[in-house]
This record gives C-alpha cells, structure tokens and sequence, in this order.
C-alpha cells in the first residue's frame, strides 16, 4: 500500500537504481559519452529537446542512489500522495523542463558576452535535483500556516544561497525551479488537507498512548 500511493516516485526510483548501477559499471571514457549524449546541453537542446530532456531525468548527478531513495520518500511520496500521480508529474515536468531553458538561457546569454567559452555549449547537465527543488517548493502550500513561511523561507534560503556565493548555470536552474514549483499553486489549490508538525506529534502520542 505503501508504493502503490506513489507509484510514479517508485517508478522513477527503480530506474535510477538501474542507470545507478550502469554508470558505477561503465569505464569512465564510456560514461562520458552516454551521459553527454543524455545532457541537456544548448547542442543537444538545439538539435533534440524531448529527447534529452526525458532521458536526463533518469540518470544521477551526484550523491549515491541511497541519497535520493531518502529524498525522494521525504518529498517526492507525500508530494505524490497528496496531488496524484497526475498532478505531480505535472509539478515534476514544469521544474525539469523550464529551469533547464531558463538555465541554459542564462549560459547562451554568458556566452554571448563572453563570460563563458564557447565550448560550454557541450557541458554536462542532467539529473533529476531540478524536478525535485520543484515538488520542495510546491509542498509549502501542504503546510499550514505558520509553519508553511518558516518551511518556504528555509527552501527560498537553502537555494538561493549559491546564487551569490558560486553563481552558475545549476544555481540559476535550480532557484528557477523553487519559482516554478510555487507557481504551480493553481494545480494544487484545489487539493485539500494540511500538516503541521504539531499535529504530526499529537498523532505519534495517541499512537504511543500518550494522550
């Protein structure tokens, strides 16, 4: 019953396990080339967007599979259960999809003025950290007031944060994606229910027969 609430997250999970194990068994020169043939570089964006676009989200880009397999149960499921399969792939594809254009946007735009070379058209860019600052961002509005603001504060904070201290294409992409997955606020307006941790205590207390 578990899985079954958030099949499109175990979905995701199984696959990166195997892509996981692929790049840990690759020889590095091989890995090279099926993880550039997957970037969502501005060549590959140019020539072949759909394409890359879906396979990059089926490959890591750091951090172990375990790492994620966490991640992914603390956002992604409740984020899952809580939207539906639908509604959270749509959070999920409008994080992805649009903090990459907008991230690669702002590399053209550094290479046109030449703060970047030429060859940064090539550079690697996939994972799955886009979709998931995403459903972060789009949970604010699963928490109920007045820990919804402390929650949004820290994630607005958490990522914006890199945008002055290692400004690059990531950074942007990923701060894009906490805009993007508040934006997501008509898709989930309409989704009832809220937490609070204070609620979450009373339950664990009933449960251990605390009160």
């Amino acid at each position: 019953m578990y899985v079954r609430r958030a099949p499109g997250t175990y979905i995701w999970l199984a696959i990166l396990l195997v892509t996981s194990v692929v790049m840990r068994h690759l020889p590095s020169d091989a890995l090279d080339v099926v993880l550039g043939n997957r970037s969502t570089n501005l060549h590959h964006l140019a020539e072949d967007p759909v394409r890359v676009l879906i396979s990059s989200a089926f490959w890591l880009a750091g951090g172990g599979w375990f790492t994620y397999f966490i991640s992914f149960n603390v956002f992604h499921v409740p984020a899952e259960r809580w939207l539906g399969t639908l509604r959270w792939l749509c959070v999920v594809v409008i994080a992805h999809v649009g903090a990459t254009y907008i991230s690669e946007g702002a590399l053209y735009w550094a290479i046109r003025h030449g703060y970047a070379p030429a060859s940064a058209v090539d550079t690697l860019d996939y994972g799955v950290s886009y979709g998931l600052a995403g459903v972060i961002a789009v949970l604010t509005y699963r928490i109920a007031a007045p820990w919804r603001f402390v929650y949004v504060a820290g994630v607005v904070v958490f990522y914006a944060l890199p945008l002055f201290v290692d400004l690059n294409f990531t950074a942007v992409g990923h701060f894009t994606s906490v805009l993007l997955g508040l934006g997501c606020y008509p898709l989930v307006r309409s989704r009832k229910g809220t937490w609070s941790p204070v609620d979450a205590i009373r339950s664990v207390r009933r449960m251990r027969g605390d009160a």
